[in-house]
């Protein structure tokens, strides 16, 4: 850096700005490229264009220089100074001042070289940007956490990182359209609450000085979506951001991206096409409706997006599992004892119901590969989803698990609000002994419910984790910066 330094302040007393306002720029590198890809080896033109980029690439000989530019995330051109063309002392200067990572404007002829590289052929070059600090070197992998934590040179050096964050904005695009061609209203809600809810999850907790008011960062897009439904916004849906005061691992963070849908007069049954045609409509955008798995419980596995999408029962999968029937009537003693068989962990305090799902998640999601809908819940499960009245122990509600993976979750909801009242009462009871992902008694959605909500179906589907299953990538490289600890 002290080099670079140094040739920083030898521009600025040659009075040269190292970081000047305006630079010589008509073309774009990808313009220049789609303009003059006709141009055969050796051919040369007299049309001058100026273009600029990151340096990433010198090879400095006598009397002429050989430089790459770089742009956006990827679009590379090469560009030539020859002492015949741009003098002695603009070469020098070149020389001399010019480093890797650099941004530079170079203006001449387009041509094509002799070894047949689009180029442009210098008649004159300035400085747009001196960069004081070293490119990570291109040809040496960058570590995992040089790469989240620097994402910035991520992105100049590693085209993988490139590819990252188009196929992210491809995806998001995809579901984005696949909602708004079936007459779904996106809109925004607030993500500081003054009352969490909406999931079971412990929320991050602030303070708003204005009101001296405790506040959360939200932990679902889900109650004020609802709202909305009751107020007439019959199919509507948000994308953003959601906070959760959790643990940290390969799929999870405590801050991603989720989407959530909801739909007048759907159920669970409505909301499982929908995410189906989002996911096959990503597929189709960015590849392929088939996706390796290289190492599925030591073999090659192959997703098959166009399969079948299964329904499983949480108890029959469960038995399966353990190979004996479990149902709601199991006691609870019973499933403790499975549990402690298959080296399960729970809580003493868990009810039957949370011991059925802790034993789905160890025993039953890690297995299933193909896409499937984990459905008929233990009512406790999923505060927020209806009953069903063919068995009142059980939701109308399914997560679905497409490569051992959780990936998305619906279900047909709950708008009674007195029977909504009563649930809420009895998380805020947990609230209140201690839980702290249980949900708070939100009287104001309690309000809007009484107003009458029509009946309906939600989706809530992990952005990130969408990426994770095209890419094969853990959660941090999918989002763009990450949440890390303080760097030492």
């Amino acid at each position: 850096m002290v080099v670079r330094r140094e040739k920083r302040q030898r521009l600025l007393d040659a009075g040269i700005e190292a970081y000047p306002t305006n630079v010589a720029r008509t073309h774009a590198l990808a313009e220049v490229r789609e303009a003059y890809a006709h141009l055969e080896a050796g051919e040369e033109t007299q049309d001058v264009v100026s273009v600029a980029g990151r340096v990433i690439f010198v090879r400095n000989t006598g009397k002429l220089c050989f430089a790459t530019l770089q742009e956006g995330v990827g679009t590379r051109l090469q560009v030539m100074l020859s002492l015949a063309e741009v003098g002695e002392e603009a070469l020098a200067d070149w020389k001399a001042l010019v480093d890797l990572g650099d941004h530079v404007s170079v203006t001449g002829r387009v041509i094509c070289s002799k070894r047949g590289e689009l180029s442009v052929m210098a008649s004159s070059w300035m400085m747009a940007s001196k960069a004081l600090r070293p490119l990570p070197v291109f040809h040496k992998e960058l570590s995992e956490e040089a790469r989240v934590r620097q994402r910035y040179a991520d992105l100049i050096v590693r085209q993988e990182a490139r590819d990252m964050l188009r196929l992210r904005s491809t995806v998001t695009r995809a579901v984005r359209r696949t909602l708004e061609d079936a007459g779904y209203v996106e809109i925004e809600t607030p993500i500081l609450q003054l009352i969490h809810g909406g999931a079971h999850a412990r929320p991050f907790k602030t303070h708003l000085n204005a009101f001296d008011q405790e506040m959360t960062l939200r932990i679902a897009l889900e109650l004020n979506l609802k709202k909305a439904v009751v107020g007439g916004v019959d199919r509507v849906f948000e994308i953003g951001r959601v906070f959760r005061n959790e643990g940290v691992d390969s799929t999870h963070s405590p801050e991603f991206t989720m989407l959530e849908a909801y739909q007048a007069y759907g159920d669970q049954f409505s909301m499982a096409e929908i995410m189906r045609q989002m996911y096959l409509n990503a597929a189709d955008l960015v590849g392929s409706r088939t996706i390796a798995v290289p190492d599925w419980h030591g073999e090659p596995g192959t997703i098959d997006l166009d399969g079948e999408w299964a329904w499983l029962p949480v108890y029959q999968g469960v038995s399966q599992a353990v190979g004996q029937d479990v149902t709601p009537d199991t006691p609870r003693d019973a499933l403790v004892a499975l549990a402690a068989k298959h080296d399960v962990e729970i809580d003493e305090a868990w009810s039957a119901g949370k011991i059925v799902m802790e034993l789905c998640g160890e025993l039953v999601e890690p297995h299933l590969l193909q896409p499937t809908f984990l459905c008929d819940f233990p009512a406790e499960a999923q505060p927020l989803a209806r009953l069903n009245s063919a068995e009142p122990r059980q939701v109308l509600a399914w997560d679905l698990i497409i490569g051992g993976v959780e990936r998305g979750t619906a279900f047909t909801e709950l708008i009674d609000p007195v029977v909504q009242r009563e649930v809420l009462t009895q998380q805020s009871l947990l609230a209140a002994g201690g839980d702290p992902e249980a949900m708070q008694l939100d009287e104001d959605f309690l309000r809007a419910l009484e107003y009458g909500a029509p009946p309906m179906g939600g989706l809530g589907l992990g952005i990130d984790r969408m990426i994770m299953l095209f890419t094969g990538a853990g959660i941090r490289e999918t989002i763009l910066f990450p949440l890390l600890k303080p760097e030492v």
